[in-house]
């Protein structure tokens, strides 16, 4: 199916997916896009003896008994503040991919992992709480980098053709991360209470695996040329990536956007909010980064066993129920990578929000009618499947991918800063807010979640146009008119120059 993509209208292949090319794709993503699912899920398996480790050093060290209600507060500040790691570590994407290179980052990325793991690892041995916390907040400095800087280093190797593949494949492994911690999670394995600690510091195996090899791994060629000027460099790269291709044509495509950047600066976050030019394009990331994190997939990630059990699955089978929902989350991530090409992204998109939509309010209904019909459970686990295999078929991945077509190369650093920002922040308020939401609202909470879904649906319906196969110029001018900016204005000479390469993708003219 892979082949299917590198084909063209016309039938003939248009540049071939490598082995290089692939094994970077993947390693990159394994070490990386992957911990950020594991770190989303893994918490979810041991929240009670977690809850319990912090209940007995409280009693230990204060001689007091926390309540309830205090214990929540302070897991749901372990399970948010990797959020908050995550937003500090988007913040820190421009200056680091600029001064080390985008496989220079993910490197020097890479021992955040090994500082949070340790901390986590020995917090149990050490009776320290704050060290749980504080590992993952580290671990989500090191997400936030990776969920932005993984995407930018495949573009920019990527042949044009095989960009918006390529940048799915972290998607998946996001999803695959998810699957690890769940079938981890397992009582059988790492699911009882003097394994939690190893369970959260599992994440340094896969980054050691990534430390190992990515180094020997050629950097982006258009950051070793664009922002370095090393020719020489860059063509040994691409040979790398393309052993039997011609790709001259990408060298003098690169020069000449390096001789442009003289002309123009990088845009600034507040240049961005500022620039009538772009003002539907930063009105849909707000959309569609917010409305990714708050259409309540961090609620089935986070709290996935609490939720089974208030729809009233036996608690041995709640843990069995988990790990076939991972499994299905990984099948439809998979199915969004290969088919992003020929569907496109808007009906990814809203398929996949309206199809949430209607699994969250399945989930209230059948939560509220389960004690008259108790077949009713086996439909809230249905729709909380349906909820993550329609979030991972398009609205899991295409935010990230669309937040760099919507612009060109010299708003979209700023771009990323604001999405992932929004993306954090919202990551963040719902790992924390979750459950006193629905303690408060009870199945409602879903409802909620339900219209925001629907609404994103409606805006990608009525706004954002299809953007595959389509230039950055193009999805430009189709802008324009809600912009209100003439076309002539967009394509004019100063428009058409490139900035500091900080995000990833070509503009073709």
């Amino acid at each position: 199916m892979a082949e299917e993509l590198l084909l063209e209208n016309n039938g003939k292949p248009n540049a071939h997916l490598t082995k290089p090319l692939l094994a970077v794709a993947f390693l990159s993503s394994f070490g990386s896009s992957m911990l950020y699912g594991y770190n989303l899920a893994v918490v979810n398996s041991p929240a009670q003896y977690i809850k319990d480790f912090y209940n007995e050093t409280m009693v230990e060290r204060y001689d007091w008994i926390p309540g309830e209600e205090l214990l929540t507060v302070f897991y749901s500040l372990t399970v948010s503040i990797f959020a908050i790691g995550g937003m500090t570590g988007a913040l820190l994407v421009g200056r680091l991919v600029t001064k080390y290179g985008r496989k220079g980052t993910l490197v020097r990325a890479s021992v955040l992992v090994f500082i949070g793991g340790a901390l986590m690892g020995f917090s149990r041995r050490c009776r320290m709480p704050a060290m749980v916390i504080a590992g993952r907040f580290i671990t989500g400095v090191h997400s936030g980098i990776s969920l932005s800087v993984v995407p930018m280093y495949l573009g920019e190797i990527a042949p044009k053709n095989l960009r918006g593949f390529l940048s799915l494949v972290p998607s998946i492994h996001i999803c695959v991360g998810v699957f690890i911690a769940q079938v981890l999670g397992l009582s059988e394995l790492l699911g009882k209470e003097e394994y939690w600690p190893l369970l959260l510091s599992l994440v340094v195996f896969p980054t050691t695996v990534q430390l190992m090899l990515l180094p020997w791994f050629p950097e982006s060629p258009r950051y070793l040329l664009i922002e370095k000027g090393n020719v020489s460099a860059t063509n040994a790269a691409l040979k790398w990536y393309r052993p039997k291709g011609n790709f001259q044509g990408e060298v003098d495509e690169m020069q000449e956007e390096q001789r442009s950047l003289s002309s123009v600066q990088t845009v600034s976050v507040w240049g961005l909010l500022r620039d009538r030019c772009v003002r539907w394009q930063v009105i849909t990331i707000v959309v569609v980064n917010i409305g990714m994190q708050l259409s309540g997939i961090d609620a089935i990630w986070f709290y996935t066993n609490d939720i089974f059990k208030n729809a009233g699955i036996p608690e041995p089978h709640i843990q069995y129920t988990t790990v076939a929902t991972g499994a299905i989350e990984v099948v439809s991530g998979m199915l969004g990578c290969f088919t992003i090409e020929r569907l496109g992204r808007r009906p990814l998109m809203i398929g996949g929000f309206l199809f949430m939509g209607f699994c969250c309010s399945g989930i209230t209904v059948s939560v509220i009618l389960q004690a008259e019909l108790p077949f009713m459970r086996y439909i809230s686990v249905g729709c909380v499947v349906g909820i993550i295999a329609g979030f991972c078929i398009g609205p899991g991945g295409v935010p990230f991918l669309i937040t760099a077509e919507l612009f060109k190369q010299s708003h979209r650093p700023a771009a990323y800063t604001v999405a992932g920002c929004l993306n954090w922040l919202s990551n963040f308020t719902i790992g924390f807010v979750f459950p006193f939401l629905e303690n408060s609202t009870g199945p409602y909470c879903y409802l909620i979640f339900c219209v925001i879904c629907l609404g994103v649906a409606v805006y990608t319906i009525f706004v954002i146009p299809e953007t595959k196969n389509k230039t950055f110029m193009e999805i430009s001018q189709m802008f324009a008119a809600k912009n209100n900016i003439p076309e002539e204005e967009l394509t004019s000479k100063a428009h058409l120059k490139m900035a500091l390469m900080n995000g990833y993708g070509t503009l073709v003219e």
